[in-house]
């Protein structure tokens, strides 16, 4: 489900490689500040997801306000992405 665009084209309420965004999981109300980082870099003590884990995978190229559902070992998860706080190519950082 991939367009390839250069850095400067990707729209800024998109999520990224680096992301930064606030989830709402709309089953249990619970919110989390969630980054998205490469395998060798995630810590979940950090909130930092690996992009091969399932929410990371689920994750990638959403827009803020959209909801999407996510395969987790308990179930299905229906998830809202309320803000995104941080995405590189919306500060410069190609």
């Amino acid at each position: 489900r991939a367009t390839v665009v250069s850095p400067q084209e990707v729209p800024h309420d998109v999520i990224t490689m680096n992301s930064k965004a606030r989830i709402k999981d709309l089953g249990t109300g619970q919110e989390s500040v969630l980054q998205l980082v490469f395998p060798q870099y995630a810590d979940p003590a950090e909130r930092k997801i690996s992009v091969l884990a399932p929410i990371g995978t689920a994750l990638i190229g959403y827009r803020e306000g959209m909801v999407f559902e996510c395969k987790v070992p308990d179930g299905v998860r229906k998830l809202l992405i309320e803000k995104i706080i941080f995405q590189p190519e919306a500060n410069g950082n190609y």
